[in-house]
């Protein structure tokens, strides 16, 4: 069994498709759980409604760094609401993105760092994007002392290196379809060499798909693929992979029941 640790089965995407069947493939393909992750305030709400709806999705909530740039306290008590619920597993998506726009750069920040002390107050784990923005994700996170709480670096996409340094602040490394691409070759060293007790994987779907469905819509079903690169990297059987980065999950979103 597996778990998909980063979804967005809210995605308008999916808005002509049955998300019961999507679930029941994912089910019928060793997907155990899917975590739906908000990226504003409404769709952390119907990353809710779906977690409220199926039993094997679990969900959480925030601000996505590119949406931040005109919001305030309004919307982060907003998500603060949202994360008594019981089946709210860490505060995510949050980090920073540099690709797109940096012109409110010191504002997205502000919004991370208050996320992240969100995420403190009520004892839950981070999920955090980045697009280039490392360095400045690490000073944040390593200023704010996430050591009790620990975290997500989700899709990650940086150098070994970097990982270890993510790994020392108290994050797990996780991975989704790139690290499947034949020319990811930066992905592929670090899913070889990181150590399995902190890895995750997951599909970001409908984003990211992996080889060899490549440039098609993203499935939770697809996030076997993952395990099997990651296992191949490793040398090691995907049922290896699979146990690990479940115990792994569910030790870090440990409001999923073991």
């Amino acid at each position: 069994m597996i778990i998909d640790t980063h979804a967005h089965l809210q995605s308008p995407k999916y808005k002509d498709q049955d998300i019961s069947t999507i679930i029941e493939e994912a089910n019928s393909n060793g997907v155990e759980l899917i975590i739906v992750n908000g990226y504003d305030v409404r769709t952390s709400i119907e990353a809710i409604e779906l977690a409220e709806k199926f039993e094997c999705v679990y969900a959480t909530v925030g601000i996505h760094p590119s949406e931040t740039k005109d919001i305030g306290n309004q919307e982060l008590l907003q998500i603060e609401e949202l994360l008594n619920h019981p089946k709210v597993v860490a505060l995510g998506e949050i980090g920073l993105d540099y690709y797109w726009d940096k012109s409110f750069k010191d504002h997205m920040q502000e919004i991370f760092r208050k996320q992240i002390r969100l995420a403190k107050k009520y004892r839950l784990p981070i999920t955090v994007h980045n697009r280039e923005a490392t360095n400045d994700i690490y000073n944040i996170i390593k200023e704010e002392d996430i050591t009790d709480i620990k975290g997500v670096m989700h899709c990650f996409s940086s150098s070994y290196e970097m990982a270890l340094k993510f790994i020392d602040l108290g994050m797990f490394i996780s991975f989704a379809g790139p690290v499947t691409f034949k020319n990811a070759k930066t992905a592929k060293e670090v899913a070889k060499r990181v150590d399995l007790d902190k890895i995750l994987v997951e599909t970001d779907c409908p984003y990211l798909t992996p080889h060899p469905f490549r440039g098609k819509i993203n499935y939770p079903k697809y996030v076997k693929l993952v395990s099997e690169e990651i296992a191949e990297q490793k040398s090691i059987s995907v049922e290896e992979v699979e146990e690990a980065t479940t115990k792994n999950a569910k030790n870090i979103f440990y409001k999923i029941p073991s």
